[in-house]
């Protein structure tokens, strides 16, 4: 039996834009209804058939899903919420597929209080965006994690997970704080790094960006593209997850401050011994199916 038979997807970038392809290609029995607050994407939705029904405003495609998925910047959660709170359904069940959970969940209650909420988390993305950007495969094989209030209806939290399993994720259930902390370490802190150190390169008076560019090493471009992700959503992902990021960003800094240590000491053995540890790490990402073994991470050469 499938999960939900009617799905709205407010917010038509990457991550819903994949969402709404991924449900029309496994379960396409699904009523899927669509809506972006800007114009200009709901146009290329409807050209490209990306949903059932596109429509011109949020409250129109919520008044008879059984399931609504917010993919939008996680500090617009609670606006988008506002908009829709008068035309949604009584027995409707409330998600979203934020980078921060905490921050999320206090802003749908407050916009939304009574409903059953219950927050998502997948795992995946790439550095594109807007709806032509999406895949239906984007989830295929990885993680999405259901952050449930406490108290959470579990019939709801079971529909929520068996959605994420029918379109390929692996589903994992985690309380909204930890989820943060852990995502601090995994995702907005390596995001965080990224762009700093291709602002660094960018910002060098002596080394003009033409030459960044031409001689730019693999570690450098692998940089480049994680830096390249959607400006908006990141800004929102820093402010809202702010205490988790900065206790590992000073976690951070003290390992660098280590690292740092060990060069200049010429202590080779402190150096050997994270490398293997790292690369023990990678190892394991590879085995567990979350990243490609083939060198240079696949490229064609």
């Amino acid at each position: 039996m499938l999960p939900f038979a009617r799905i709205t997807v407010i917010g038509l970038g990457l991550i819903g834009s994949s969402l709404c392809r991924a449900i029309r290609a496994e379960m396409p029995t699904v009523r899927v209804t669509g809506h972006d607050a800007n114009p200009a994407v709901r146009e290329t939705a409807r050209r490209i058939d990306l949903c059932d029904d596109v429509t011109d405003t949020a409250g129109a495609a919520v008044t008879d899903a059984d399931l609504v998925i917010l993919c939008v910047p996680v500090r617009a959660m609670g606006a988008a919420a506002a908009e829709i709170a008068d035309d949604l359904p009584a027995d409707c069940i409330i998600s979203d597929v934020g980078s921060c959970k905490a921050d999320v969940l206090a802003q749908l209650d407050a916009a939304l209080p009574g409903r059953t909420i219950i927050p998502a988390h997948p795992v995946a993305g790439t550095e594109n965006s807007g709806p032509e950007a999406g895949f239906a495969t984007l989830f295929k094989g990885r993680w999405s994690i259901v952050t449930p209030p406490a108290g959470a209806d579990p019939a709801a939290v079971e529909r929520v997970a068996e959605l994420w399993r029918r379109v390929g994720a692996q589903v994992e259930t985690m309380e909204p704080a930890h989820h943060d902390l852990v995502l601090a370490v995994t995702s907005h802190l390596p995001h965080l790094i990224a762009y700093t150190i291709v602002g660094t390169a960018s910002d060098l008076e002596n080394v003009t960006q033409s030459e960044v560019i031409k001689y730019s090493a693999g570690g450098f471009r692998d940089f480049t593209r994680i830096a390249a992700s959607d400006p908006t959503m990141w800004r929102d992902v820093f402010l809202a997850n702010k205490d988790a990021v900065l206790e590992m960003l000073q976690r951070f800094s003290e390992d660098l401050s280590a690292l740092q240590r060990a060069i200049r000491w010429n202590d080779g053995d402190a150096l050997f011994n994270l490398f293997t540890r790292t690369r023990a790490i990678r190892r394991s990402i590879i085995e567990q199916g979350q990243d490609d073994a083939k060198p240079d991470f696949g490229r064609s050469h």
